[in-house]
């Protein structure tokens, strides 16, 4: 039988091991899964340090934090995320919510929108269903992954947001000139800086969700034509940038009305909408690669 060990000498025994490893933020880290494996709440730990640990929640601690060690993100060993307040399910068939994204759900509120929304491209839904909840009215969620939108649907369910869930690739399933705002956080990485990220990120995280072609553009050209299509008159395109993404996805919506990029808290420009005009000609051109 393993011998009993109380809380703090649990947590102290995770963070050293953490720590050797390199792993950011190694005492939260440790106290997630903790918690995780206690199931309650962080005020427990701080409360009750010399609480004793059962040979159970020792042996669940134990795995959750030699899969950390590995490099499995925090979030798909707890299988949940904060996003705008609200806790998402996650897990490996979708990205890990970002702070970041957080501005593309204000600034759809900002345009205080009415008539017919898409979240296209949804993952684990949390745009979406955010802004169902925020909006008190319809989101409809789309993915061509029928697992992330599994996830999408359960986190709809779970946080009770009106979120209809379509399967298909990126506007695929919609008719024409039937949207009012299109959303999307799309894959803007290029396959050719996969090498260079972080192993969390590289190693569990959906590629499919990651990648947007050789150049990183190849998915914001085709949503760009897709909201042409899908889009009423006068509707709006709200979508997340990559760090370097700014000129090649300006390029793509020169010709249509009110562009604004705005930054996040890092002054990273992070955000793009722009207003569609069906009366002027498409003028893309070929964004940089």
């Amino acid at each position: 039988m393993t011998p009993a060990i109380r809380i703090e000498d649990a947590l102290a025994s995770a963070v050293r091991l953490l720590s050797e490893a390199e792993v950011l933020a190694p005492r939260l880290t440790a106290e997630v899964l903790l918690c995780h494996a206690l199931g309650r709440e962080r005020s427990y730990l701080f409360g009750h340090p010399e609480a004793l640990l059962s040979e159970v929640v020792w042996i669940h601690f134990g795995r959750y934090v030699h899969q950390r060690l590995q490099g499995k993100p925090t979030q798909y060993i707890t299988r949940r995320q904060e996003f705008y307040g609200r806790d998402f399910v996650v897990d490996p068939a979708v990205l890990i919510p970002r702070p970041e994204t957080e501005h593309v759900v204000e600034r759809v509120l900002a345009l205080a929108p009415t008539g017919r929304i898409a979240d296209v491209g949804c993952g684990s839904g949390a745009i979406g269903v955010t802004l169902a909840l925020e909006l008190n009215r319809p989101v409809l969620l789309i993915d061509v992954s029928p697992s992330a939108l599994a996830v999408a649907a359960a986190n709809a369910a779970r946080l009770g947001s009106n979120s209809p869930c379509l399967v298909g690739d990126l506007t695929t399933p919609l008719a024409d000139g039937s949207l009012d705002l299109l959303v999307s956080n799309p894959p803007y990485i290029p396959i050719r800086d996969g090498p260079t990220l972080q192993r969390e990120v590289r190693d569990y995280e959906p590629h499919l969700a990651l990648f947007g072609g050789e150049s990183g553009n190849e998915v914001y050209a085709r949503l760009v034509a897709d909201a042409e299509r899908v889009l009423r008159p006068g509707g709006w395109l709200v979508l997340e940038l990559g760090y370097d993404r700014e000129a090649d996805v300006r390029g793509l919506v020169k010709h249509w009305d009110e562009v604004q990029v705005d930054p996040d808290l890092a002054g990273i420009p992070r955000v793009l909408s722009a207003r569609w005009n069906a009366k002027k000609p498409p003028d893309r051109g070929e964004p940089g690669a």
